[in-house]
């Protein structure tokens, strides 16, 4: 094991480079700080990693106590609905605020960052009318429960979750009058993908099998309806079952989705989309490869398929390679500038919510099944550009939303300041985590303080005062912020 990581790394599991412990953090939790580059380095990326991979052992009490503002979210559906008027978007609001702040505050970042992988995977888009009562439940029960775990586990979970029977219509279909949607979803997005060739009749197959999953109209609790449920041999590729009894036909979906979840190419197109997540837009078929023999022989377990990818040649040589997305610039931000929660209430980080939408990108937010796409292509929009630049001026100005915590700019100065304005801004990237600017950028942004890099920097100048959150912006701005 140590091997491996020396072999990958570079400099070892214990001694890691400073830039192989960056490019891990950018690609595994939200954005790298000082402090988190300094526990690495002193535990070492094997052992920092395994803590990650097991997020019980990632002692995260300040972030538990924050979460106990949004008491909702511990709630079952039938309290929720007790609670709460008809179709009232309180609950799903709050799972958004908490979506947020565990992405800014919590120690286990590389499980938030699985969380939003596999909410996009399975997506359920939030708010939504018809999971009013119920979406928190899935994160909790179906998301964050099995996001190290094993897939199969995963999608049985999501068989019996009533916000994606909702969602996707599962929950009225009938042998009679079968909802394709998520029999059809299934196989596109969820387990096999395109690339497995799978015909309208395996997808009207598909929600047969699956026909009589559904929800209790009473309590909103998962319901397995027998009345409900198709009756006949059914196939779907490589999957059959006589399903000859209606009290036995949720036995033959769980079946089903079983034989999904460890089909090949369901293996495969996991693969691939955790490549194209932590490695780049389009991944080496090598790397694909690897990480789908993986999950397929160790019966869908997500957690050593990660163990692979983070270990591989492919992995550390792919710095660069990816972008971030508005999103996960956003919260980047937040942390490299050190804010932090509010002293009380929710209502500064209901505001980051509102914030987030606008750079384009409100977390669960995706209206289509497919969830947020993972490309650059599909963020570089000089209107997405200039969003988060409007995002970046206004955390480092400080202006807004006001109740959060602030660390005061002049904490990014380092000791002793800096002689050059060139130095000033080199200083406050590396105490951003930004890899150094070029001396086109850092030139750039002399001029703008109507400066040459080289220039003297006096402690009176503006540059260390007014003129310094402006100063912070524009090193975000820059295209090596962008980069996961």
């Amino acid at each position: 094991m140590d091997s491996a990581w020396a072999e990958t790394a570079a400099s070892g599991p214990h001694k890691p480079k400073l830039s192989s412990v960056e490019h891990l953090l950018r690609r595994t939790t939200y954005g790298a700080t000082p402090a988190l580059i300094a526990e690495v380095e002193r535990k070492g990326i094997h052992a920092w990693l395994n803590e990650q991979l097991h997020p019980s052992h990632v002692k995260d009490s300040a972030m538990d106590h924050l979460l106990t503002r949004w008491p909702s979210q511990k709630l079952n559906t039938w309290q929720v609905r007790k609670k709460y008027s008809f179709g009232a978007w309180d609950v799903m609001a709050d799972l958004i605020d908490t979506h947020i702040a565990r992405a800014i505050w919590s120690k286990r970042q590389l499980l938030e960052v699985m969380v939003d992988f596999w909410s996009n995977h399975l997506n359920v888009t939030c708010p939504s009318d018809d999971v009013w009562d119920n979406r928190h439940v899935f994160d909790r029960e179906v998301i964050r429960k099995h996001a190290f775990g094993r897939f199969s586990d995963m999608l049985r979970a999501t068989g019996r979750a009533p916000a994606m029977l909702q969602y996707l219509g599962n929950a009225e279909s009938s042998g009679d009058a079968p909802n394709e949607n998520w029999g059809r979803e299934l196989l596109e997005l969820h387990t096999v993908g395109l690339a497995a060739k799978y015909s309208q009749k395996d997808v009207h197959n598909s929600a047969l099998i699956l026909s009589g999953l559904s929800v209790d109209d009473q309590g909103g609790e998962f319901e397995y309806k027998p009345w409900m449920h198709y009756v006949g041999h059914v196939k779907v590729m490589g999957f059959h079952s006589a399903n000859s009894s209606a009290t036995k036909g949720e036995s033959v979906a769980m079946a089903y989705l079983t034989y999904l979840a460890h089909h090949p190419d369901t293996a495969k197109h996991i693969a691939t989309k955790l490549a194209v997540r932590f490695v780049s837009d389009h991944p080496p078929h090598s790397l694909i490869t690897k990480l789908a023999a993986t999950y397929r022989r160790h019966g869908t377990a997500i957690r050593p398929v990660l163990h692979e990818l983070f270990t591989s040649k492919e992995f550390w040589h792919s710095v660069d390679a990816k972008v971030r997305t508005p999103y996960e610039d956003f919260i980047a931000t937040l942390r490299v500038l050190r804010i932090g929660p509010p002293k009380k209430g929710t209502s500064d980080v209901r505001a980051l919510q509102y914030m987030a939408g606008s750079v384009g990108q409100p977390p669960l937010g995706w209206y289509e099944p497919n969830g947020y796409p993972d490309v650059a292509a599909a963020w570089s929009s000089t209107s997405s550009t200039l969003a988060k630049w409007n995002t970046h001026m206004g955390l480092a100005g400080q202006w807004y939303p006001s109740g959060l915590h602030y660390t005061k700019l002049t904490h990014l100065i380092p000791s002793p300041p800096p002689k050059t304005y060139g130095g000033l801004v080199d200083g406050l990237a590396a105490s951003m985590s930004v890899p150094k600017l070029n001396a086109v950028q850092r030139g750039a942004i002399a001029e703008f303080l109507d400066h040459k890099a080289g220039d003297v920097l006096n402690l009176g100048d503006a540059a260390y005062g007014w003129r310094l959150p402006y100063v912070v912006a524009l090193i975000l701005d820059s295209s090596h912020q962008a980069q996961r």
